[in-house]
């Protein structure tokens, strides 16, 4: 039988996010620290000189633990590659939203086997690289089915269930554009808002405009789904209005921003929820993280793991990139990748280690946080508990 407490010791670096870590700030750390699991939850953290004794004890030699990450946005339901889109791109075509369309031939024409197969070996990458709570969209379907069953094998790995059917309009509706957005907010939100927990939009040029975004956002949400919004990814647009009007938890990219859309970041209760893989791979401008803490905005960060535009399931890799080409410091990324994603997902359970938070936690081959940008490319996650539980690393 599993020991009901475990006792880990010898914490170089603890962060625990503190009591802040659900508002806008709140990174939290404690050196020389000990943590105490209990029933799959945090039961105590503090100095190791005061922990108190439990069931079990494991000593992590001086090594960091944090949170686990929260990637709260990601397309994880698809079949086929674009590496040569991504080529191309390096040899300077540009990043438009067309490329999409292929992944949709290729996914509409994957068996669920083909598709689960990749799904789960994608979120094993995410686990081992520290991600403890995913958020996974459809999106590649465009269909009633299609979209119903990427949504179906996307619960099979999280709650954290996003319905897209709004990502672009497939060819077979090229001439009917209305028809498809009657379809998207009817049939097909019918068909699949029991498997979801959200719904989202691509508002963008060569996407949807802020009107069809708006009718899909006020449909779901009639339909108890909470909202989230694709905005001002490849360049300036409505995109953050629509979100904050529409309730939104997050506005996802936020790359091309005016003074008025950080204002409103600023001011709604809404995440900006940065994908600096997106960024890395089409070579457009990182986003301004540095404009936007400034402001007061609330800042997560994500890999936007798809097959097109951002094919990294690497948190440490998003937070080097944001340290690195955002302007963000070390403890702002680690904060915007753990409770930054919580935030953008609406959760108060995960994203840190205060006491009663649900046990998710890695363990770093390093004695802080620092490292996860000081040492880029270096897989320094070393061990991974979900709910108390040990799941990837050996210790």
């Amino acid at each position: 039988m599993a020991p009901d407490s475990t006792l880990i010791t010898g914490i170089g670096e603890l962060v625990t996010n503190g009591p802040g870590a659900a508002d806008r700030g709140g990174f939290a750390a404690i050196t020389d620290a000990a943590l105490v699991i209990s029933g799959g939850k945090v039961a105590w953290t503090g100095p190791a000189a005061r922990a108190p004794a439990a069931d079990s004890a494991l000593d992590a030699a001086g090594r960091a633990v944090l949170p686990g990450f929260v990637d709260s946005h990601a397309h994880l339901v698809f079949a086929g590659e674009r590496s040569a889109e991504f080529a191309a791109r390096m040899a300077g075509r540009p990043y438009t939203a067309g490329g999409i369309l292929a992944t949709v031939r290729a996914t509409r024409s994957a068996s669920d086997g083909a598709l689960r197969a990749n799904l789960r070996r994608l979120a094993a990458e995410m686990l081992a690289a520290g991600t403890t709570t995913l958020e996974c969209k459809s999106g590649y379907g465009l269909t009633v089915a299609d979209e119903q069953r990427g949504l179906a094998l996307a619960a099979e790995v999280t709650p954290e269930v996003t319905y897209l059917g709004a990502h672009v309009v497939p060819p077979e509706f090229a001439g009917d554009r209305a028809g498809y957005v009657d379809l998207v907010r009817g049939p097909m939100l019918a068909a699949c808002a029991p498997l979801s927990r959200w719904i989202d939009v691509f508002c963008e040029r060569g996407a949807f405009s802020a009107d069809e975004a708006a009718a899909v956002l006020a449909a779901g949400r009639a339909a108890g789904l909470g909202a989230r919004v694709h905005a001002n990814q490849l360049g300036p647009g409505p995109g953050v209005r629509v979100a904050a009007e529409a309730g939104a938890a997050s506005a996802d990219h936020c790359t091309y921003l005016t003074d008025a859309d950080v204002d409103t970041l600023a001011s709604a209760p809404m995440v900006a929820t940065l994908l600096p893989g997106a960024e890395f791979a089409t070579r457009h401008p990182y986003p301004d993280a540095r404009r936007l803490l400034d402001a007061g905005a609330a800042v997560a960060l994500a890999t936007d793991c798809n097959p097109g535009s951002s094919f990294t399931s690497s948190m440490p890799f998003c937070i080097a990139l944001a340290v690195r080409d955002m302007r963000m410091t070390t403890q702002e990324a680690v904060w915007a990748a753990t409770a930054g994603g919580a935030r953008a997902l609406r959760r108060t359970d995960i994203g840190h280690l205060g006491a009663g938070a649900r046990a998710d936690l890695i363990m770093l081959d390093a004695p802080s946080h620092t490292y996860l940008a000081y040492r880029p490319g270096v897989p320094l996650v070393a061990a991974v508990w979900q709910g108390g539980r040990l799941v990837s690393g050996r210790l």
